[in-house]
């Protein structure tokens, strides 16, 4: 196996090509963990908190953090996040397990694999078809999973969890990771691991965030401890051919306001012109350019200024902002933009999320159920899941809010 640096603390060398020198692009201070939530109790003790900087490889050109947090820390045995909750998610991992049936040639009693499956979603849909599958999650999400009927590890996902897989099951026809690839700290010993895992007509697909929406539509709010690397085409293309395999397709998807999709195989393949196509459309929006980089971090501060602006006028006018959603990425935006309790009286989330009751990490604002926001009817309403925000504007409308939207980015805009 190659030869990995420590990747827990701060990083003296790049993540894939292991060359040193990483350029900070967007420094976004110091910021508590994003999955980190707050009870009562807790909001009277120090908070810990970590850097968070947004910088790039000169060499292969991986956009990446230069600090990791402890794996077990930025995912907690509680960690909040379940993909069950959110109806747009559902819908891809849908149409993402017909796609890869149809396309790939899985057959009933096939293995599928998802690492980092969370409640087990992704994987009802190949179960409902007759595969056989497994999730590996190290969250308490396994639990809900395995209640579902969906055979779920609980357990941060390495060589050795691969095999005790085969062992059990054999090799897996599919391997999947949806917002998860882009997670793990130990990076080559995970692509070891699927390498193994896979049989030799097997598919690898993973889901990322698209460094290339990222960058088109300033999204610097899902730059978060989660996220460890930003991943556009072609260090993805060196990183699997290091370890023997090969990116055979590629497509940008809308999913988490715009996601990269890669799909890979053992050997040497060749890669399709829809993949081709997206490397020549890196290239022309400068993603291995820094100073095109250094324009998306001037943006982001200009989006924090408008923002900020914005909402004091508000206030200052005594009108009552509040948030809608309280995703991961809404705790960066919050944070580099000091939005506070101050600011916000609450976010609200749907009936059922492990986050009500709790106060956001860094930011100390309550998080509340949805029914509030019918009740009170609040002048402003802060989109934080502004990447689904056409979706959750026209839900909100029905379900009986009155007032007006905020969209924070790409360019903050009041939405009547």
């Amino acid at each position: 196996m190659k030869k990995e640096m420590n990747l827990i603390g701060t990083l003296s060398a790049c993540q894939i090509c292991l060359r040193k020198n990483l350029e900070t692009i967007l420094p976004l201070g110091h910021q508590a963990l994003t999955s980190s939530y707050l009870n009562k109790t807790e909001l009277q003790n120090p908070e810990l908190t970590y850097p968070l900087n947004f910088c790039r490889c000169p060499n292969c050109g991986l956009v990446q953090l230069d600090y990791i947090a402890e794996p077990s820390a930025a995912f907690p045995l509680n960690y909040s996040y379940r993909t069950g909750m959110t109806n747009m998610l559902i819908r891809n991992f849908r149409s993402l397990a017909d796609l890869i049936i149809r396309d790939y040639n899985v057959k009933p009693g096939d293995l599928v694999i998802d690492i980092g499956s969370n409640d087990g979603t992704l994987l009802q849909g190949f179960k409902a078809k007759g595969m056989r599958v497994v999730g590996v999650e190290p969250t308490n999400m396994a639990e809900i999973a395995n209640k579902n009927g969906i055979p779920t590890i609980q357990e941060f996902f390495s060589q050795k969890v691969a095999r005790r897989i085969i062992a059990k099951q054999k090799k897996a026809k599919v391997i999947a990771m949806t917002n998860t690839f882009a997670h793990v700290n130990k990076l080559f010993e995970l692509v070891e691991g699927i390498k193994d895992l896979l049989t030799e007509d097997g598919i690898f697909v993973s889901e990322s965030q698209y460094l290339l929406e990222t960058v088109k539509k300033s999204q610097f709010d899902c730059i978060y401890h989660d996220h460890l690397r930003f991943y556009s085409l072609k260090p993805l293309i060196k990183l699997f051919s290091s370890f023997g395999m090969s990116i055979i397709d590629a497509e940008s998807i809308p999913a988490a306001g715009g996601s990269l999709r890669v799909y890979a195989q053992k050997g040497r393949k060749s890669m399709s012109q829809q993949a081709k196509k997206l490397l020549t459309q890196e290239k022309a929006a400068g993603l291995y350019d820094a100073k095109e980089l250094k324009k998306f971090a001037q943006k982001a501060h200009a989006a924090k200024n408008e923002l900020l602006k914005l909402l004091l006028e508000c206030k200052k006018n005594g009108k009552k902002i509040v948030g809608i959603g309280s995703p991961a990425r809404s705790n960066t935006l919050l944070s580099f933009c000091k939005i506070d309790k101050h600011l916000l009286n609450y976010t609200c989330e749907k009936k059922g999320s492990p986050k009500i009751g709790l106060f956001t990490p860094g930011t100390h604002i309550p998080v509340v159920d949805e029914a509030i926001l019918f009740k009170e009817q609040p002048e402003y309403a802060l989109m934080l899941s502004w990447h689904i925000g056409e979706e959750l504007m026209a839900l909100m409308r029905k379900l009986g809010y009155k007032g007006k939207f905020i969209m924070p980015l790409p360019k903050p805009r009041i939405i009547s």
